[in-house]
């Protein structure tokens, strides 16, 4: 049966500002073949605009095709399933860093062949973390749009884990400073990523600006020592207490 391009509009419509192939094909009876064509024939005349492969969002009949674009985060979440914004682009949405990062990072526990991407000029990041790590998510809601993206604590707790997706480890204590967070809820979250280097570096910090945050200690038999920051060079003195090499100039610790 064909359809015609205005009720495949009207479908359209119903199913919101972003959709999928396997969306429209629940909604409409032709062939995958024939709903490419027609798909193809929308997107050249500005009704809709593909995401990446068998993903598209609507544009309004009033917007300009080419100058019209959905936020950044209802984009990211077309990208992977499951998904969760995080990192540097969790620490932003919160107001825990003025640092506007120019790449959305996504979490997800599924493979992506192309782990960064650039859409309608915006670079997007996906990081894949093993099932025990992807946790501590709520739902946001951006106009009409709900997305999933890490709370607080999860976000402090990630960027101590990854550091060089937020920035460096700066734009941790950044977040940490403001004292927006559920001390039990963080040390809950640090315990959980079965990371020794997330525990070293949030003992360290929370005894250096005085948290109160209660955390298991070193076992002081532990030789390795970690940087306090991968991403900066490994100068700096050791804390016998967290095993941590503590590689930031004081400056820096009391500056943010």
């Amino acid at each position: 049966m064909r359809m015609r391009k205005s009720t495949l509009v009207e479908k359209l419509s119903d199913l919101g500002e972003t959709f999928t192939i396997e969306d429209i094909r629940n909604n409409a009876n032709m062939s995958k073949a024939g709903l490419k064509k027609l798909l193809f024939r929308l997107e050249n005349q500005g009704w809709i605009e593909r995401i990446e492969k068998g993903k598209y969002m609507r544009i309004p009949a009033e917007a300009e095709k080419g100058k019209y674009t959905l936020n950044q985060f209802v984009i990211g979440s077309m990208l992977v399933e499951p998904y969760c914004i995080s990192y540097w682009s969790a620490l932003h949405h919160y107001g825990l860093t003025e640092q506007i990062p120019s790449t959305v990072f996504i979490q997800t526990t599924a493979r992506k062949k192309h782990q960064n991407i650039e859409i309608f000029g915006i670079k997007y990041k996906i990081i894949r973390l093993t099932p025990e790590k992807f946790f501590g998510q709520k739902k946001e809601w951006f106009i009409n749009d709900p997305i999933m993206i890490t709370d607080e604590e999860k976000t402090l707790v990630d960027c101590l884990d990854k550091p060089q997706y937020c920035g460096g480890i700066i734009e941790a204590i950044k977040g940490l400073r403001e004292r927006e967070f559920d001390p039990i809820k963080i040390a809950k979250y640090a315990k959980q990523m079965k990371n020794t280097g997330v525990i070293r570096r949030l003992g360290f910090l929370s005894d250096h600006y005085n948290l109160e945050i209660i955390l298991p200690e070193i076992n002081k038999s532990t030789r390795n020592y970690l940087l306090l920051d991968p991403s900066m060079p490994e100068d700096g003195e050791k804390d016998s207490k967290w095993r941590l090499i503590v590689n930031l100039k004081e400056y820096d610790l009391e500056e943010h």
